[in-house]
């Protein structure tokens, strides 16, 4: 099993300064709380969901999408995210179909965003599909927050203020943490945020 302070058998890349560091977790694991952690040391932080939904608001991803999904996806041209998410939830289909649009560029607006941070040497892509999307191939070390499956679903309940159930549904869509374990080169337990924080930082002295 992987330690946190392993050293990675990733080799860096060639001619490539600035090193990407790929940071996952499964739904509940702090992943984000991870990373705004790591933001606030001053490296720079893609958050993979927040800048998604900001590429998914530009004019020729929305033109798109109402191609494939029909003009009632918006509402004054502003997409309805909450019909969308109807209309792909449970349907492996239309899913393909949204990331088929969305994936690309967001790819290209994740490349850009490297090139605007290349004096920093070391920064870092947080992204919930980091493995399944195929993004870790862009990355140089992937790191894994991992976190006991009782606290993920307590926290994912209080959070979003749902139910046990659908939060397990969530979960058993993802990854397990077994298969994120074996795919990183470092791993933080996240069952206490102060041990969290000391782990990571000492991944980060590493890099």
């Amino acid at each position: 099993m992987k330690t946190t302070v392993e050293v990675p058998a990733t080799t860096k890349k060639a001619n490539v300064k600035t090193k990407i560091i790929g940071l996952t977790g499964g739904i509940g694991s702090g992943k984000t709380t991870i990373a705004n952690y790591i933001q606030s040391k001053g490296i720079p932080v893609y958050i993979s969901d927040t800048e998604a939904k900001k590429v998914m608001e530009q004019p020729e991803i929305i033109a798109k999408i109402n191609t494939t999904f029909n003009d009632d996806i918006t509402t004054n041209n502003v997409l309805d995210r909450q019909k969308l998410a109807n209309i792909v939830f449970n349907n492996p289909e239309k899913l393909k179909q949204l990331n088929a649009i969305v994936h690309p560029a967001v790819k290209i607006h994740f490349e850009n965003w490297v090139k605007q941070n290349q004096n920093h040497p070391v920064i870092v892509k947080e992204a919930a599909i980091l493995f399944e999307s195929g993004s870790y191939k862009d990355c140089d070390v992937v790191i894994s927050v991992i976190t006991p499956l009782e606290t993920r679903i307590e926290r994912v309940v209080k959070r979003d203020s749902t139910t046990r159930e659908k939060v397990l549904q969530r979960i058993n869509n993802q990854l397990s943490d077994e298969q994120r374990i074996e795919k990183s080169d470092y791993i933080i337990k996240n069952e206490s945020f102060e041990e969290a924080k000391k782990q990571t930082d000492q991944i980060l002295n590493l890099l």
